[in-house]
């Protein structure tokens, strides 16, 4: 069947000439994978052959912005769509970003060496590896009649009293104190900041994920959305990023660090009001329904779906194991047996997939695999090469707080949501091949970037180290981040069967972050 006359995920999820051994349900229709675009596999025929007003213009930017607006409102509603602005903008580009930019110039003031920091950022990340665990627990198990909503309480309240616990450490001065006492004291120090930040990056990590299985979802039901919640979603995340940054970076430089910590606790708070209020479209279902079992405390479990995908969950909730026992051994093991753990970890990852799900989805999970693998970063070990002082490194690029967190980081936000715009404009026409080989070579040049400024061999050309990172290494990884990013969550938006939305957004997650973790643990 030609892509023009019917759009459906099936062949992704099942194939019945192939020998799976897993159930997904499936539509009546068909598509052709090869030929369909970055879009397709979430629009309807007629939306196929009419673009018209899809998301904003820069030909009619106030008509096709209410438009968009309007369109979002009618298929998600107002709430949801609030809901999801303020979760993305205070949490995934507030408080991730936070704990992303403070954790380099915060560990580098106690002492922490690069590879012991590049370690700890795969930490304060890994909540967002136990999104599988996560999705299967909302899927599954209901407080008092929800998926999601008790479920977000529960994460937002572990936040906060993460967040409340390094403002203890900060202001009474016992993060000083240990500082002060020896490396062993900071090493005991940076091992409860660690844990504080892991708590409050679970919160994002929950509500991200709880998020992304509503809308997906959602999507189902309105398929002539087409991809504007996704983008919607990447614009509110690259606004908080922007201002986020905007204060990180001078705070940083004067080691006012119990100041980013209040801010990152009001941020914290912000989903609380919503989330209590419903505003999370669910509706309340009752232990007394066929297939459910009563737990306790209000508690239910669903049975019944979950014999009907039972192997396919299971395997989606051991692999959120995956971030925690290579965390675990990283840290009280040498990192050589971490690098190994890693390794080994992503090799079943593959196996599970390739012996459980059909074989369509092992392609794409092994494609997401390589794409991650080939783009070596040296994030951690870098940071310190770019931040090092005059006495340190005579010849380096010696970048301020200010610079490396705060304007580059705006630009490379910027740039970002520029690509959103683009690749909504442009790039969801073009097939999946040309789209990932541009993506991948684009990716390719921000390497690039950092080979030529490690070796200053953009002194010798005269192009100072400021002007060619920001033009160079915030530019092209941005656009490659985002190239990346928007189709692969179009991909699992339609993937996701019912009743398995979140679960199958965690696989995606899980599969990213311990490719980054092996990748991180190899450099």
């Amino acid at each position: 069947m030609s892509i023009r006359s019917g759009v459906d995920p099936s062949p992704l999820i099942w194939n019945s000439d192939l020998e799976d051994t897993v159930s997904f349900e499936q539509d009546s229709a068909s598509v052709s994978v090869s030929g369909a675009t970055l879009t397709d596999f979430q629009r309807t025929p007629a939306a196929v052959d009419d673009d018209a007003g899809r998301a904003p213009s820069w030909r009619r930017p106030v008509r096709s912005t209410s438009a968009y607006l309007s369109r979002l409102s009618d298929a998600f509603s107002w709430k949801f769509l609030s809901w999801l602005a303020l979760n993305n903008f205070a949490l995934w580009g507030g408080v991730m970003t936070l704990l992303n930019s403070v954790g380099l110039p915060l560990f580098k003031e106690m002492g922490i060496d690069a590879s012991r920091q590049q370690l700890y950022t795969t930490m304060i990340l890994s909540p967002y590896a136990l999104k599988p665990f996560i999705g299967v627990t909302s899927d599954l198990f209901l407080v008092k009649g929800y998926n999601k909503k008790y479920l977000c309480l529960m994460a937002i309240v572990l936040g906060i009293v993460g967040c409340s616990a390094l403002l203890v450490m900060f202001h009474t001065g016992s993060a000083a104190a240990a500082v002060s006492s020896g490396p062993d004291s900071v090493r005991r120090l940076a091992d409860l900041i660690v844990t504080c930040f892991f708590a409050m990056n679970l919160e994002g990590a929950t509500l991200d994920v709880l998020g992304e299985g509503k809308y997906s979802e959602l999507m189902r039901i309105h398929p002539e959305s087409g991809s504007s919640i996704i983008t919607f979603k990447f614009m509110c995340s690259l606004a908080g990023m922007i201002v986020t940054q905007t204060y990180v970076g001078p705070l940083s430089d004067r080691g006012h660090f119990h100041v980013i910590f209040w801010i990152a606790l009001v941020l914290l708070l912000t989903p609380f009001f919503p989330t209590l209020r419903g505003w999370i479209p669910e509706k309340k279902r009752t232990s007394r329904e066929k297939g459910m079992a009563k737990i306790c405390f209000g508690c239910a479990f669903d049975r019944g779906l979950f014999r009907t995908k039972r192997t396919p969950f299971i395997a989606i909730a051991l692999s959120g194991l995956a971030a925690p026992v290579t965390s675990a051994v990283s840290t009280f093991a040498d990192l050589r047996i971490g690098l190994v753990c890693s390794g080994f970890i992503l090799l079943a990852l593959a196996a599970t997939t390739y012996a459980i799900f059909p074989r369509r989805f092992f392609r794409i999970t092994l494609g997401l695999m390589l794409l991650v693998l080939c783009r070596i970063r040296m994030t951690s070990g870098l940071s310190y090469f770019y931040t090092a002082n005059s006495k340190c490194l005579p010849d380096g690029p010696q970048f301020s707080y200010t610079f490396y967190i705060t304007l580059t980081g705006i630009v490379g936000s910027v740039i970002h949501m520029v690509a959103v715009i683009l690749y909504q404009a442009i790039m969801s026409s073009w097939r999946f091949r040309p789209a990932l080989v541009f993506s991948m070579a684009v990716g390719s040049l921000a390497t690039i970037v950092d080979l030529i400024i490690v070796l200053r061999w953009n002194v010798a050309m005269g192009v100072p180290d400021k002007v060619f990172f920001l033009l160079g290494n915030a530019t092209f990884e941005q656009l490659t981040n985002i190239l990346h990013a928007i189709p692969m969550s179009a991909i699992s938006a339609k993937l996701a069967p019912p009743g398995m939305e979140s679960a199958v957004f965690g696989k995606d997650i899980i599969v990213h972050s311990a490719s980054c973790g092996y990748r991180y643990f190899l450099c």
